[in-house]
């Protein structure tokens, strides 16, 4: 059976079990993006968590980031998007509208805390996943660090995100781990 179907039983199975009152993508969502942005959090959350206390003072592999550095950044990121994408369903607070991260800042706090902030951003995220109505994956836009996407093209940027961190934390993750879709081009294989 082909991976694709393998997934889409999955999905249904999960359903069963979960019964009424779950919450779900959308029918047109892009799946099989998600699906590799979720694999790509959950890598990237797997990396974070291989490393030790200590292991955070080291560099991370990405120019001028400590490694609390780029999880803030990514977790930050995370976070911009969960905001943007709420925006679509409803009108923003204002102290969401306001928010503006300070990733230097969030590389300051104890490595639990930055642990935790990558988590939390990464459940915020798949909530407003979830709750995007299938008019917003069809035709919604969101604005992005002053960039706009398609909502559809949301999920591969997140996958990007995580992937591409996953390598760069610098403590085992490869290029050669990434999926096709999500690998930089000057190292496709």
């Amino acid at each position: 059976m082909p991976s694709a179907d393998i997934d889409a039983a999955a999905r249904e199975a999960l359903r069963a079990r979960q019964g009424e009152g779950a919450r779900y993508d959308a029918p047109n969502a892009p799946a099989e993006e998600l699906l590799l942005a979720r694999r790509g959090a959950a890598f990237f959350a797997r990396k974070i968590n291989e490393l030790k206390d200590a292991d955070f003072a080291a560099p991370s592999l990405r120019a001028g980031m400590s490694r609390p550095r780029l999880i803030a950044h990514v977790s930050y990121r995370a976070r911009a998007l969960a905001l943007a994408l709420k925006g679509l369903r409803e009108g923003l607070t204002d102290e969401e509208a306001e928010w503006r991260p300070d990733a230097a800042f969030a590389a300051t706090l104890p490595v639990r805390a930055i642990r935790h902030l990558y988590y939390h951003s990464d459940v915020h995220l798949n909530v407003e996943f979830r709750d995007c109505r299938p008019e917003d994956w069809d035709g919604g836009q969101i604005v992005l660090d002053g960039e706009t996407f398609a909502v559809r093209a949301t999920p591969l940027l997140r996958a990007r995100d995580v992937w591409g961190a996953a390598v760069d934390l610098g403590n085992g993750a490869r290029l050669a781990d990434l999926p096709a879709d999500v690998r930089p081009a000057s190292t496709a294989m």
